[in-house]
């Protein structure tokens, strides 16, 4: 019987091979500084629509007085 949490069909997002306990989700700690590497450096960021400097939108209608 598998222990708890884990799952014999995982496999590491980054190269594919099956994950490894100590390195989990990942296979080794290779995959695992690729991975640190691609949030740092921005790859996995997300999309964001930015509001105006208060942080509220114009209403319909209403013309910015700026």
């Amino acid at each position: 019987m598998n222990e708890i949490g884990q799952n014999p069909k995982a496999a590491c997002p980054i190269c594919g091979k099956p994950a490894d306990l100590a390195h989990k989700p990942f296979c080794s700690k290779r995959c695992a500084d690729i991975d640190l590497n691609r949030w740092l450096s921005g790859v996995y960021a997300a999309p964001a629509k930015e509001d105006d400097e208060d942080g509220e939108r114009p209403r319909d209608g209403e013309a910015d007085e700026a």
